[in-house]
């Protein structure tokens, strides 16, 4: 992996004062440096068929498959990475999430985040759709 500039050196507050820690993810990030927005990826191969219909450990393998190549595309890794948004029709498909985030970010370097459950996403057959926020060094 090239980085376009150096890595950001990024700061996590797992819990701030006052505020209760979690063990799924950070209260604050912090860095300086170029600012990287990653559309919410859905669980689509790169040929846009869907992968995984009704499961949503593979959607979500899948949706973090395609998060590390829009984060590679703009030179950069999930360790860059200061949030994520999930979006689920179901919030019992986030033990899923978890477990393909644990293949790409270790628990020491958890980003910021927040989950909501919605309705429906742009199709009926998507279970989830993530975006992330990066901070790449100066």
């Amino acid at each position: 992996m090239v980085h376009h500039g150096r890595m950001s050196e990024l700061t996590r507050i797992p819990a701030p004062d006052g505020v209760a820690p979690s063990a799924q993810y950070s209260h604050v990030v912090l860095g300086t440096g170029r600012f990287v927005a990653v559309s919410g990826q859905l669980a689509l191969d790169e040929d846009g068929r869907l992968v995984g219909e009704g499961d949503p450990a593979a959607q979500a393998r899948q949706v973090f498959e395609n998060l590390r190549r829009c984060l590679a595309a703009a030179g950069t890794t999930f360790d860059d990475v200061v949030k994520l948004t999930y979006f689920v029709t179901d919030m019992a498909h986030l033990p899923a999430i978890r477990e393909a985030r644990a293949a790409h970010i270790p628990d020491d370097r958890l980003p910021a985040s927040s989950a909501v459950q919605v309705a429906s996403l742009v199709r009926p057959e998507f279970l989830m759709e993530v975006e992330a926020f990066a901070v790449i060094g100066a």
